[in-house]
């Protein structure tokens, strides 16, 4: 295929993680589900399955607990709630995230703080987590954006110094690894998402996983509205939800679990076979990445300079979708802190708790504190990845993105 040619083509569809094309889903997760069903237990409180989720993932992880848990957000919020802040106490964390990994932390009565991020990874880095500590700072949560680990090093040194907690957030990061350890093994404690789209998935689920005890006791009476499940004498120990996994998901999630080596792999393949095929493009970026680090490609993305190319990443977006290609300029579109619920403090009733307890600082959304994570939103053009996709599939994108830039090109 060549870029004179290309527009006279025939679209190819290429494989989505929304469906069957894109995902490894197939007989032996059906088995499993199947086994799961004609078992009759479903609650994870007598099953099995669940069960083996943790021992194997804290294995695959090499850690020494994990346990399973609703969603990726309950997992988000377990791994706040292990640290059990008090009310008005700081989180320091990244504007470009789900809100997913954001809501649980005013849940738990805790002021998210918003770091500004490097605007070529738009992962946030220590100088910018230094900018943002407070006497007032209970934890550090650093996001592994599109599964491109942060920079941990000078993140944990900084963390280590004033003994302060580091959460990990790894939904998009499986597989990922810093100075040759598994993201998710770094800090105190890590939460991963099972969401239909991520490398491992069970349409919804988490996990959450550490190597301290006693987070990790806190952790397993949190996702169990804090029952103390073969304690001598149980009880409800403190205020807590159910955040259980069913069996179903467990089952499915057992059946996914040894295929994600091969997951991981194929999207690092592909995404290096991309990498090259753009190399040289003139307005474009491909992912950036420390040579002490494996990015595993939930997305792939790319900066599109708007100096070099007409209507910037918005524009090619647009080009690209018109050849069946789905990505997203811009990610999620505007900070996280621009979010109504954070410009108008809309929380619980008309209360506005726990902004109300927020040092004036904390909640400080000025345009200036921000420069990286306005610049790099500006120019991100993120691509739809799976590990379904063929050297024909990246070949097509490739051609695709080279054709648009080229008409683009100023």
């Amino acid at each position: 295929m060549t870029n004179a040619t290309l527009s006279e083509t025939t679209r190819l569809a290429l494989p989505s993680d929304q469906e069957a094309s894109g995902r490894t889903l197939g007989d032996e997760e059906i088995a499993l589900a199947a086994e799961a069903i004609r078992s009759g237990t479903l609650t994870s409180t007598k099953g099995t399955f669940v069960k083996r989720l943790e021992r194997r993932f804290a294995e695959l992880l090499g850690v020494r607990h994990a346990w399973a848990c609703a969603s990726g957000t309950a997992a988000v919020h377990t791994a706040v709630a292990a640290l059990d802040p008090e009310p008005g106490d700081e989180i320091i964390t990244s504007p470009i995230t789900d809100m997913g990994a954001l809501a649980p932390i005013l849940y738990q009565g805790a002021i998210p703080v918003f770091a500004d991020v490097d605007p070529h990874t738009l992962n946030v880095t220590a100088a910018t987590i230094e900018a943002r500590l407070s006497p007032r700072t209970r934890a550090i949560m650093v996001t592994h954006l599109f599964g491109n680990p942060c920079d941990m090093d000078a993140i944990l040194a900084l963390a280590h110094a004033r003994d302060i907690a580091v959460i990990e957030d790894c939904a998009q990061a499986f597989g990922a690894r810093y100075d040759g350890r598994p993201v998710g093994t770094l800090g105190a404690v890590a939460s991963f998402s099972l969401q239909q789209g991520k490398h491992v998935t069970t349409g919804e689920g988490g996990l959450v996983a550490t190597n301290d005890d006693a987070l990790a006791r806190r952790m397993v009476l949190f996702i169990n509205k804090a029952w103390g499940y073969g304690d001598p004498q149980p009880d409800h120990y403190f205020l807590a939800l159910n955040y259980r996994m069913s069996e179903l998901h467990g089952a499915v999630a057992v059946a996914q679990l040894p295929k994600l080596d091969a997951v991981v792999q194929s999207r690092i393949t592909t995404a290096a076979r991309l990498t090259e095929r753009l190399r040289g493009l003139r307005g474009i970026v491909t992912p950036r990445m420390s040579p002490r680090s494996v990015h595993t490609y939930w997305k792939y993305c790319l900066q599109v300079d708007g100096g070099c190319v007409a209507g910037g990443a918005v524009e090619l977006g647009r080009r690209l979708k018109e050849r069946g290609i789905a990505s997203s300029p811009r990610y999620i579109q505007k900070p996280a802190f621009m979010c109504e619920v954070f410009q108008k403090q809309r929380t619980f009733g008309t209360s506005r708790y726990p902004f109300t307890l927020a040092r004036p600082e904390a909640v400080d959304y000025d345009r200036a504190r921000f420069p990286g994570t306005f610049a790099g939103l500006e120019e991100v053009l993120v691509l739809p990845w799976t590990e379904r996709y063929t050297d024909e599939h990246v070949d097509y994108i490739a051609d695709s993105v080279r054709e648009a830039v080229g008409r683009l090109t100023r």
